[in-house]
């Protein structure tokens, strides 16, 4: 393997990692913590996913340059080409809603629940499983 590959690798299965522990353990769990409002879960989960998205989005571009120096093959292009699509609409689609439904719920706004989650989420899924996969071809050396 070379050094371009083991830090796809890493990159990706950091990413990955982040990922799962992030959305899909802290973000639900911490609004059943004993005397979390609404108020305190959102302000937490803004700065938790502002600062989510800044790793995620370096390792897009740490990933990117792997993919340049050692090019792994189409199918794990393809892979991470997803995941970092998942994260353009996510980051320049989704979060924006996210924050102005944030905004207007801590300045005391009622309404319906957002929809906006469930894309979030579903792109959370995309996202996890592309690096899943990539990862593992590139562990594999499955590189057609």
């Amino acid at each position: 393997m070379t050094t371009a590959r083991a830090f796809l690798t890493a990159a990706d299965f950091l990413w990955l990692g982040m990922v799962l522990a992030i959305s899909f353990i802290e973000a639900p769990l911490k609004f059943r913590a004993p005397n979390v409002t609404l108020a305190i879960g959102l302000g937490i989960g803004r700065l938790v996913f502002r600062a989510l998205n800044g790793v995620e989005s370096l390792f897009a571009i740490l990933i990117l340059a792997a993919v340049w120096a050692d090019p792994p093959g189409l199918a794990t292009t393809i892979t991470l080409a997803v995941a970092i699509g998942a994260l353009a609409i996510q980051l320049l689609f989704v979060r924006p809603r996210l924050t102005r439904r944030s905004d207007a719920v801590l300045a005391g706004a009622e309404g319906p629940r957002s929809r906006s989650h469930y894309a979030y989420v579903a792109l959370e899924v995309v996202k996890a499983v592309a690096l899943l996969t990539a990862g593992v071809l590139v562990l594999t050396g499955v590189m057609p």
